[in-house]
């Protein structure tokens, strides 16, 4: 594959599929910095993996696989690091959300799938991405049945969480 085919997929995919990578990189970066971080890490592995595509599965499905697996090896890079790291708010942003939820709902939401370990949060985003579990277990390396039973008992600690808000979920 020629390098400017490899760029302009690139730059086809993202344009695509921006929005997908941000959920990705939301649910595993709470701040600026280290979002701009991940969606560097992100952007660079989707690149290196475009020859490896083989069609085999949706485009969406193989730079979600990518996001996600990125995400949860930097989020465990990260907390080896975390006790040296410390913000720099001075940095100018590199990457721009475009869809920031303005909905209180959606931010709650958010900040409770930051709580979930990165399985946990994984399988919530493909959730609410509308992905079967079928296509879950393929991305995730998980059985159909166990997905099923993680799935469960996340929403089940969604409700109970919601609880204690006049919109519930």
């Amino acid at each position: 594959m020629k390098e400017s085919e490899q760029r302009q997929i690139f730059n086809d995919w993202l344009d695509g599929y921006r929005t997908l990578l941000f959920k990705v990189i939301r649910a595993y970066a709470f701040n600026t910095d280290d979002q701009n971080d991940l969606f560097q890490d992100v952007c660079l592995q989707v690149y290196r993996s475009i020859p490896n595509f083989k069609a085999e599965s949706a485009v969406s499905t193989w730079l979600y696989r990518i996001a996600l697996n990125t995400a949860i090896k930097w989020s465990t890079k990260e907390k080896k690091h975390a006790d040296g790291h410390q913000e720099i708010g001075t940095m100018t942003q590199v990457l721009e959300i475009r869809d920031e939820p303005k909905d209180e709902r959606v931010a709650w939401l958010y900040s409770e799938i930051k709580k979930f370990n990165e399985i946990d949060r994984s399988l919530t985003l493909l959730l609410l991405d509308g992905y079967s579990y079928k296509e879950m277990s393929l991305m995730m390396g998980i059985s159909e049945s166990n997905i099923g039973v993680k799935i469960h008992r996340i929403k089940k600690q969604l409700i109970e969480n919601s609880k204690q808000y006049d919109y519930g979920v």
